[in-house]
């Protein structure tokens, strides 16, 4: 073997939407930057498939044409308009994503694989500030003064590359994230993902909406239906890993009783195929702040733990981590300050000061989810009321308003019909 020494200003260690993300905004700012990679393009990740309007805002800030192709391509990329609640107790409850639709309005969100969506915006990341490894091994991770040094094996061929700044793009076991904090590194994730594709599934949304369904046995955790391209489904179900362990609990077994014994989910099943097999990842959900930066490092994506605690988002999430760790970098790298008090303040400041909020309602959300019966009377009340549910609907763009499902009072209100 012949090694290699290679100089840049930034290292990306993982190319996946919070890797890419922030590969967008730092060839954007002129910043060299070698991204490296485990897999190769295309590959699969487990996931939901689901993605927000979080996802189309950071992607049109990177380039608007590359979302006009993501726009302008609904066999690929699925538009989907709303989200439909199924309570505990079975009732349905769409709710559209925006409530002010024109005839020239584009879906706020989409599905499409992970296989797909991510292999997208790999293909974006080429750009003359960007040297791209794929199929390569990270061997190691030192600091050598105020350099960090990655050492990688690519092509049988080792490489020691330095670099002021290392991002930590690599997913919940990130081995950026052990090498720099190690001390906030837990030894369990805490929550557990399922995911299965299905062709054949009926009954799915006209509208492409994408279903969350809280049965009583997965509380506060849910079961998701998410229509993909060419009649595929998404089907998953995300569990809290404490839950897990508190009731023992098979969750293979349980996403697979649900589909074949649930009366308002096994009719829709009764033809289906699976389609490969079941898969599981953990998700490491947002429901505390922790340190996501320090001297010379930042994390991102789940390897900073940003996927929101109840609707499991997490592709949104690691983009706009993404984008705002380059702008951070882009300051650092102008002033010459890569210490940790620098990347506290211009990245984990910044990025809760944006998401804070979201995160602590979502958990109080999740919390809620404990009680089906507040759960079954929101629905009930909105299942009723054209108000209401436009109230709910509003709350997805609108944090001030999101905020009031976490206040008694507003189930005060809807007791008393108010």
């Amino acid at each position: 073997m012949s090694g290699k020494q290679l100089e840049t200003s930034v290292i990306i260690i993982g190319a996946g939407p919070a890797g890419a993300g922030s590969s967008f905004f730092l060839s954007k700012y002129g910043i060299p930057h070698v991204i490296i990679d485990k897999e190769t393009f295309p590959r699969d990740k487990v996931c939901g498939d689901a993605c927000s309007g979080k996802t189309a805002l950071v992607i049109n800030r990177a380039n608007q044409e590359w979302l006009s192709e993501i726009l302008n391509d609904a066999q690929t990329f699925m538009p989907s308009w709303g989200i439909t609640f199924i309570a505990p107790n079975g009732k349905p409850l769409d709710i559209p994503f925006t409530t002010n639709r024109t005839a020239t309005t584009k879906a706020p969100g989409f599905t499409v694989s992970r296989m797909v969506f991510d292999n997208f915006l790999f293909s974006k990341i080429a750009s003359p500030y960007a040297s791209v490894y794929q199929g390569a091994t990270v061997t190691d991770i030192d600091k050598k003064g105020d350099k960090v040094v990655v050492h990688m094996l690519h092509n049988n061929v080792e490489y020691s590359i330095n670099a002021p700044i290392i991002i930590g793009a690599d997913g919940d076991k990130s081995m950026v994230r052990k090498k720099f904090l190690s001390e906030h590194t837990t030894a369990k994730t805490s929550a557990i993902g399922l995911r299965a594709y299905y062709e054949g599934v009926t009954g799915m949304h006209h509208e492409n909406f994408i279903e969350l369904h809280f049965l009583k046995e997965v509380l506060p955790g849910y079961l998701w239906i998410f229509p993909l391209p060419n009649g595929q489904v998404n089907v998953g179900v995300g569990v809290l890993s404490e839950r897990i362990r508190e009731k023992k609990i098979n969750l293979r077994q349980q996403m697979l009783d649900a589909i074949t014994n649930n009366p308002q989910i096994a009719p829709r099943f009764a033809n289906a195929r699976l389609v490969g097999s079941i898969q599981g990842w953990g998700l490491p959900l947002a429901m505390h702040r922790q340190p996501m930066s320090g001297e010379n490092f930042v994390l991102v994506g789940d390897a900073a733990s940003l996927v929101d605690p109840f609707s499991g988002e997490g592709i949104g999430n690691a983009l706009y981590s993404g984008m705002l760790a380059a702008a951070a970098i882009k300051d650092a790298v102008e002033k010459g300050d890569y210490s940790g008090s620098f990347f506290s303040s211009a990245y984990d400041d910044v990025l809760y000061k944006r998401l804070g909020d979201e995160f602590r309602i979502s958990t109080i959300l999740q919390k809620l989810c404990n009680y089906p019966r507040l759960f079954n009377l929101v629905v009930n009340k909105a299942y009723k009321s054209e108000s209401l549910r436009n109230t709910i609907s509003s709350m997805f763009t609108d944090m001030d308003l999101r905020a009031q499902l976490s206040k008694p009072s507003f189930y005060l209100k809807i007791l008393l019909n108010k």
